[in-house]
């Protein structure tokens, strides 16, 4: 019997407004876009997917386990603009079938830039987790899987038993992406993403020159039953949107969705959390990644965040602002100032990897620059509202 665990990523950005240097009003979100695109894909995906797994756990009962993480920022503007996509989420919490992970709130990478603030958000994220859902997330996944030693020690500090990231040969050299493994210096143990066989879902689904193409829950359920005996399971993972929003639903992803539990189960294979999965296995040893590494393109690094100039400026920029914003004690300047940790915000900057659907950018800019110029013009009203100077 082998063991897997789906995982599904949900997150929507604050948005923001286009930003005039001329300006000096402290709005600096763009409610309406933000409002359109979370009824948007609540209705393209959260809701039916919510539902398709719904139906599957009511029919299957607790056989079936499936994992989310949801971003402080995606579960904030639910709550403003959706609440019905809320409840579908706590419905399926209370089927006793669903885990929901830890991240950090504003899907940021402030454990590259300051590990307190990493902590803050993450508390942060928890606190809402437990609010709308119930239990206390036991294990921790980066922005994008971004990961190193340095990460999974922090996740260690926090007591999270498992932490999440890429199973990226870059990475693992001859490990196996189905084992689970130590963290170096860390409680904590770490497991890995199959990216291959999560990318045929995520990337491949819909490309009718694939030569997989179609591919249904049968044929993927297959595949997964193959990777029999070399892990403890295997994880896949993708982000929720893909289900009918990256691909539509006349792809028939909803309908492979609806079925793919049933097809793992009849297999003779099991479904599980991703906490049982950590607490059920052996670690292989101990496996040190003192690199970078993300789920994000073929360069699985910072790339898509960190590549160029523009990036790199404007995450300087907004990290020296820290203190000042600390220090201010100003409840809505820091609550601006994280939303402004948003790794989007610095995606949208980068120049090779623009308007890339397949990386889910979806851009709401012109161009690269345009996105850096709104971006510092925002940080430069927010450094004088904090009486600090760039």
């Amino acid at each position: 019997m082998g063991a897997i665990s789906l995982y599904f990523q949900v997150h929507q950005p604050y948005r923001l407004k286009r930003y005039s240097v001329f300006q000096a009003d402290a709005d600096y979100f763009d409610r309406l876009g933000n409002r359109s695109a979370m009824e948007r894909v609540a209705r393209d995906c959260y809701l039916p997917a919510n539902q398709a797994l719904l139906d599957v756990c009511r029919r299957l009962g607790r056989a079936v386990k499936i994992n989310f993480s949801i971003t402080g920022t995606a579960m904030e503007q639910m709550e403003a603009f959706t609440p019905e996509v809320i409840e579908s989420f706590q419905a399926l919490a209370q089927t006793g079938s669903v885990e929901f992970l830890s991240e950090t709130a504003f899907h940021s990478l402030a454990a590259l830039y300051s590990p307190a603030e990493f902590k803050r958000q993450v508390r942060l994220h928890a606190a809402a987790i437990k609010r709308l859902f119930g239990p206390q997330p036991r294990v921790f996944r980066n922005s994008n899987l971004v990961y190193n030693n340095d990460i999974g020690q922090l996740a260690g500090e926090l007591r999270f038993a498992a932490v999440l990231t890429e199973g990226w040969e870059g990475v693992l050299g001859s490990h196996s992406s189905s084992a689970v493994y130590r963290v170096p210096r860390s409680s904590a143990v770490l497991l890995l993403r199959h990216y291959r066989l999560s990318e045929d879902i995520s990337h491949r689904f819909g490309i009718q020159s694939w030569n997989q193409w179609p591919l249904t829950a049968e044929k993927y359920a297959a595949w997964l039953h193959g990777m029999n005996g070399q892990g403890a399971g295997c994880i896949v993972g993708m982000d929720y949107e893909t289900f009918g929003e990256r691909w539509r639903a006349d792809t028939g992803i909803l309908d492979f969705l609806s079925a793919l539990p049933e097809k793992i189960l009849a297999l003779g294979d099991r479904l599980c959390t991703l906490s049982d999965l950590a607490a059920g296995a052996t670690p292989a040893g101990e496996l040190s990644i003192p690199q970078y590494v993300s789920w994000t393109d073929q360069s699985r690094d910072l790339t898509p965040w960190l590549g160029n100039a523009m990036q790199a400026d404007a995450m300087q920029e907004l990290y020296r602002l820290e203190p000042a914003v600390l220090a201010g004690q100003d409840a809505q300047a820091l609550t601006d100032w994280q939303r402004l940790t948003s790794a989007d915000h610095f995606l949208y900057m980068n120049t090779h990897y623009f308007k890339r659907a397949d990386l889910g950018c979806f851009s709401p800019y012109e161009s690269p620059y345009d996105a850096y110029i709104n971006y510092m013009g925002i940080l430069d009203n927010l450094s004088s509202r904090l009486g600090h100077a760039r």
